[in-house]
């Protein structure tokens, strides 16, 4: 039954209303595609932390980490610690080499180090990749907000692409910047709310429940694994090891090879700026997950350990039947918000790679900046319509969004950073060699998602040491055998 008042609807309909046209105003006017895809002037550094954080913080985020903590504990913190130091090599690993020279995307250094062939392959599967895990969390944004607007599915999708599409089209990235970085207090500011408003409604001594809780185990943070076995230790994922180091590298790819992320920090427009933006982006999400975890625990108060059907259920099934309202519309303009930063940064990034790295590459004319200019606003229409569909795609889904989206992601996140750090690491390596090791850690990925041999904490690391390994081997060989041929010759 929908409880939605009329306050309710007016707050989320006031709210994406503003998002879109404050997105068109602060977005300025666009003259050329770097205008477009990169800012009209250099973009204040902690503008672009804001925007990292609210775009890599989708709904399925929002929604499915207070129900881990619901099921489980506070665990999940020791990967946004890791999340953390990931980000910190990033900034002094990866960075400097993009800022060199003039970068348009995260691709273009794989272009300088190895060849077209290599950025262009990268670019592609990072479209093909993005396309069908944001499709996931695309829809995984279409549940909540069916249910608290009462509407089907497809209208849901559609009313947060055509939201975003607006400012995106109009605004260009400075536009999707400033609305991300105003969206990341939106719905933080919708979860410390609903936590103030738990711990409020708790009724009795809330610290003696507290008490209760902790001794449950709710309350760790800090999972050694030490007492594991050694099948069991890796198919553990929050074990201190296994988050740390799933933590790190997953950051290290997510934020060092994504065009998502790496596109806001090309904006700052120098590497100072960026290495400032990119590690209090790490800070910042290590308090958001406390947040959200801690937000969890609260909940596992108030409903005194209830059994939902999936964890995803507990946050929702709360704002739909125990905020009064206003505030419902509130936090479901701060679900909103989620979705709308993450799709924003996913057309956005989408539309640049696939201008910079494979339309301007294969194209065979170099056309007038008008020209250009509509062209990538039409990938930007192009790309919103994709993911739209791509979202209908998943209607089915039968498991858990979150886990899905994850594997999508496990499948090349590895490999791409291993080709990345090869070109850093090893100088002998060439195009052949890049492309090798890349194409074998995605195939090595398949064997491992498909059979579950290990947990997801695992998953980029194990990409990354086969890209590097191979890579490495296959340089070894080449080498040898021109020393052969210049011997005989």
């Amino acid at each position: 039954m929908n409880s939605f008042s009329f306050v309710d609807y007016s707050i989320v309909v006031i709210y994406l209303i503003f998002a879109a046209l404050w997105g068109r105003f602060v977005g300025g006017k666009q003259r050329s595609v770097k205008d477009y895809f990169l800012g009209t002037e250099k973009v204040k550094w902690w503008l672009v932390t804001f925007s990292i954080v609210a775009a890599e913080t989708s709904t399925l985020t929002f929604i499915s980490i207070p129900g881990v903590a619901y099921l489980t504990n506070l665990h999940f913190l020791q990967v946004t610690v890791g999340y953390l130091f990931g980000r910190i090599i990033v900034a002094y690993l990866l960075l400097p080499q993009y800022f060199k020279g003039d970068l348009s995307t995260a691709y273009a250094f794989l272009e300088s180090r190895f060849g077209k062939n290599t950025r262009t392959t990268a670019s592609i599967v990072f479209i093909f990749t993005r396309v069908a895990g944001d499709g996931v969390r695309l829809f995984a944004t279409a549940v909540p907000v069916k249910l608290l607007l009462d509407i089907d599915y497809p209208y849901a999708i559609l009313i947060i692409v055509f939201v975003t599409l607006i400012y995106t089209y109009t605004g260009g990235l400075k536009g999707v910047i400033w609305v991300d970085a105003m969206q990341m207090f939106v719905y933080l500011g919708g979860a410390i709310i609903s936590s103030l408003v738990i711990w409020y409604l708790i009724p009795g001594d809330f610290f003696a429940k507290l008490g209760t809780e902790a001794t449950l185990g709710k309350l760790d943070f800090l999972n050694p694994g030490f007492n594991l076995d050694f099948r069991t230790f890796f198919n553990t994922p929050y074990t201190l090891l296994a988050g740390l180091t799933g933590g790190a590298f997953l950051s290290m790819a997510s934020h060092g090879t994504d065009q998502l992320v790496v596109q806001r920090l090309l904006a700052t427009g120098e590497l100072k700026s960026a290495q400032k933006a990119v590690i209090a982006s790490g800070l910042i999400i290590v308090v958001q997950f406390a947040i959200f975890l801690i937000l969890g625990v609260l909940l596992h108060i108030y409903f005194d350990g209830r059994v939902f059907n999936k964890a995803d259920e507990v946050f929702p099934f709360f704002i739909i039947n125990h905020l009064p309202s206003g505030l419902k519309g509130v936090l479901v303009a701060g679900l909103m918000a989620a979705a709308l930063s993450t799709l924003a940064g996913s057309v956005s990034s989408l539309a640049s790679s696939s201008f910079y790295d494979v339309y301007s590459i294969l194209g065979k004319k170099k056309l007038k900046e008008e020209r250009q200019l509509l062209i990538s606003k039409r990938l930007t229409i192009f790309w919103a319509a994709v993911l739209a569909v791509s979202a209908f795609f998943f209607l089915e889904i039968k498991g858990a969004a979150v886990e899905v989206a994850l594997s999508i992601a496990s499948f090349t996140s590895g490999g791409l950073l291993g080709t990345f750090l090869l070109g850093i690491i090893n100088k002998k390596a060439d195009q052949r060699d890049a492309i090798t090791g890349f194409l074998t850690s995605i195939a090595v990925m398949i064997g491992v998602i498909s059979f579950k041999w290990m947990a997801w904490t695992w998953f980029t690391l194990i990409g990354v040491s086969v890209c590097l390994l191979v890579g490495s081997i296959s340089a070894l060989i080449q080498n040898r055998n021109k020393i052969k041929k210049n011997e005989l010759n």
